[in-house]
């Protein structure tokens, strides 16, 4: 008997695979854990039981240096690790990246004095400097030109709602399992996308099983134009390959942006727990609560603007206004009478990052050739976030000779709000 071809069988064998898309979903989760595993040590900042145990409590610099020494060596792992991903490939690199991350946590839980605590962190740093530029290598692979404002959204929603859960999620914790409990369950998550990671992923579609050749043919025709470019690339150096984006000033812009960015984002990280907390008068409850609305923000933020980017197809405009909106935001915050109305105008501004952070990626994708994609988003994300590790250890010495008072630190974030958004306006005038 014949085999009948039914129109609903005709759909299946005609109908394109979506596997970039679990892919992407994947590096969501990926940087969601990823952002988890950072965030606890906000909290813990706020936690007298942790400040004594690690005997820096009413120490506001070495409470900063818990998070610039994490940044200090991320910051110099992206520069130097990076270009070791482009040749292990994205996923060796990333499950490398996700193995030290988890035995940085396991040292953290175990760590019984401070220099411990900051060696772990350390670990933790080099442990993640590989992983956020192999994510967008990642989308570089997968996904044509057109489609990356969506992709990238999608993964950099992990950004937001990792500390939109961490913070609430580690409050309880912390408060009823103690601090040690903490990195332990974190060891644990980190095992999930890891697995994910190894089993689901390739660095290329054209590698994965359960790409259909209509999807292959699909992203191969949108990333025609840059495999055109790439191939001539093979025929030159490393060096030649990346004096294209090092000696090209608009990566420099990016990366100028993308330093006050992160500044912005690690300095309030660190520090927005404490201030609800000490500053502001909040209870420990409705601190966790509080400390989560700028992510449960920005994550929509995020979803919003990745698409509508993708369909205005300028990407600048909106990284000009996250960086103004931060600085407004933090700025009539931090000068607010009422505590509820500081709070919720610290969390609009820090919320404004996420108009920009897609189209970042975007911004980078395009300007950076595909074959150093690599070591040129890693030098980008190392440099800002090196630089970046100043913030939490800056801020924390203007609260020390302040007397305690935070203006001083929230008014250093408005700053390089204001400066990170001028670098953006140049791009936005060349039309980007």
């Amino acid at each position: 008997m014949e085999n009948v071809t039914t129109p609903s069988n005709m759909e299946k064998v005609t109908a394109p695979s979506k596997k970039r898309w679990i892919m992407v979903c994947i590096l969501l989760l990926t940087l969601l854990v990823a952002y988890v595993d950072r965030v606890n040590v906000s909290i813990l900042m706020a936690d007298p039981a942790f400040l004594t145990d690690m005997g820096i409590k009413g120490d506001p610099v070495a409470m900063g240096l818990l998070m610039s020494s994490f940044l200090a060596a991320y910051g110099l792992g992206n520069v130097f690790l990076s270009p070791l991903g482009d040749i292990l490939g994205p996923r060796k690199a990333m499950s490398l990246s996700i193995l030290l991350w988890c035995m940085a946590l396991f040292i953290g839980g175990l760590a019984g004095t401070f220099a411990m605590m900051i060696g772990a962190r350390i670990i933790l740093g080099v442990g993640e400097a590989m992983h956020w530029p192999m994510q967008s290598k990642y989308v570089k692979n997968w996904f044509p030109p057109t489609e990356r404002g969506k992709a990238n959204s999608i993964w950099i929603f992990g950004l937001f709602i990792g500390p939109a859960l961490a913070m609430p999620f580690f409050t309880w914790v912390i408060q009823g399992l103690g601090w040690r409990m903490s990195f332990f369950i974190l060891v644990l998550i980190g095992l999930v996308p890891l697995s994910l990671i190894w089993l689901m992923t390739k660095d290329h579609p054209r590698e994965h099983k359960g790409v259909n050749k209509l999807e292959l043919d699909y992203i191969e025709k949108g990333l025609a134009a840059e495999t055109e470019s790439e191939v001539q690339m093979e025929k030159t150096s490393v060096w030649e390959n990346m004096k294209l984006f090092i000696f090209n000033y608009r990566f420099w812009l990016l990366t100028i942006f993308y330093f006050c960015n992160a500044s912005v984002w690690w300095g309030t990280m660190a520090w927005l727990p404490s201030y609800l907390k000490v500053a502001r008068g909040f209870s420990w409850g409705a601190m966790g609560a509080m400390s989560s609305l700028p992510y449960v923000l920005g994550a929509i933020a995020v979803l919003a603007f990745g698409y509508l980017s993708d369909k205005v197809g300028r990407r600048a405009p909106f990284a000009a206004l996250s960086m103004f909106g931060a600085a407004l935001g933090i700025y009539y915050g931090a000068h607010a009478p009422d505590n509820m109305t500081a709070a919720i105008l610290i969390s609009l501004g820090i919320a404004s990052l996420g108009l920009g952070l897609p189209s970042t990626w975007s911004l980078l994708q395009q300007i950076v050739p595909g074959k150093t994609i690599g070591a040129g988003a890693g030098m980008m994300n190392g440099i800002a976030n090196g630089g970046a590790a100043l913030a939490p250890i800056f801020i924390g010495s203007l609260i020390a000779s302040s007397g305690g008072s935070y203006i001083a630190g929230l008014m250093y974030l408005v700053t390089l709000g204001v400066v990170g958004g001028l670098c953006m306006c140049i791009l936005s005038y060349q039309k980007y």
